[in-house]
């Protein structure tokens, strides 16, 4: 009996220290890093024997190494094409986590100001056609503020980027020049400027570089103190990124079944127009069962307690109903 007893106290000790152990690993977007390092901390903190490591490396990354099966999730701001779905090696399942922007942030000498862009100021300005921060597209729009004659310095991601894919998406519906010559991707050839890794390159450039400008997430600018504009949106409104005009963005959009859509440029009058979900990229049939279901288990304690937590760090919370669907395709579509 007290054999027995030992036996099964070993097997209860081994299976104890296997589980203590369980690690899950994930890589991708800098978009949402803020939030999904405060969610990953949080869960640790309920379930110390679970720890989920999170390389922020962009989103062409997180795609890249969900769909050779080297991660046990991926993570990115534009949804995998049609052809990246089709080369994976694993079927991965979209989850929209979070709702958040891409703000034109700048560093101009003597401007303190927050200003105002159109969508041709926008585009004029990565396209290189306006150079100069004085120029007339730009002052007309900001009267009042006193502009330099200093050269505008364009920053834009230089690895695969779900930040610039959101950017490119938006600037290639506003932009039929934009949409011919560059287009829209996590990675194009730039037409000027110059290259920053990840959100927090782009925002180190722009804190360095007197008069440059260049887009990062929304946390990023608040975080690093940067100046950033409200941007007129498709009904002719300048609008600040903010937890409102965000959310706008999401209202009344018809997601489809795979969760691949795109919110850039929204018909809604209060909407902040470079607005964008923000997938997590599931293994719908992972080879290790059991990091399968821990993951299974932190998707709808992200989607329930997780949404709690999205406002502090200025991303928005998703639509009650995305969450409902969300929930629905991940009890029939992930295994175990």
């Amino acid at each position: 009996m007290i054999r027995s007893l030992r036996v099964l106290l070993c097997i209860a000790v081994l299976v104890s220290c296997a589980f203590a152990q369980t690690k899950l690993n994930g890589a991708g977007a800098t978009f949402p890093y803020p939030m999904y390092a405060k969610w990953f901390n949080e869960y640790h903190n309920l379930y110390p024997n679970i720890e989920i490591n999170y390389q922020s490396i962009g989103s062409g990354g997180g795609i890249r190494q969900v769909a050779n099966g080297t991660v046990d999730f991926g993570a990115t701001d534009g949804p995998m094409t049609d052809q990246q779905i089709a080369e994976s090696k694993v079927k991965v399942l979209h989850v929209p986590t979070v709702l958040g922007a891409d703000v034109p942030a700048y560093n101009i000498q003597g401007v303190s100001g927050e200003l105002k862009f159109t969508p041709e100021v926008l585009a004029g300005i990565f396209l290189g056609k306006i150079t100069k921060w004085d120029d007339k597209a730009i002052t007309s729009l900001n009267p009042g503020i006193k502009f330099p004659d200093q050269n505008i310095t364009v920053v834009h991601r230089s690895d695969g980027s779900g930040t610039t894919y959101v950017w490119t998406d938006y600037l290639s519906k506003i932009s039929p020049e934009w949409q011919s010559s560059v287009g829209k991707g996590t990675s194009v050839k730039w037409p000027v400027g110059i290259g920053g890794k990840g959100n927090e390159g782009v925002a180190g450039n722009i804190r360095q570089l007197p008069g440059s400008i260049g887009y990062i997430e929304l946390i990023y600018a608040v975080q690093n103190k940067i100046l950033y504009g409200v941007v007129k949106n498709s009904s002719g409104q300048f609008i600040k990124a903010d937890l409102a005009s965000i959310t706008a963005a999401a209202a009344g959009v018809k997601m489809p079944a795979d969760f691949r859509v795109s919110i850039t440029n929204s018909p809604s009058k209060t909407a902040y127009p470079i607005s964008s979900f923000t997938w997590l990229l599931i293994p719908t049939n992972p080879t290790d069962a059991n990091k399968g279901k821990i993951l299974k288990e932190f998707l709808f304690w992200m989607l329930d307690k997780g949404q709690t937590m999205t406002e502090a760090l200025s991303y928005a919370p998703l639509p009650t109903q995305v969450v409902e669907m969300e929930k629905a395709a991940i009890t029939k579509q992930v295994k175990p």
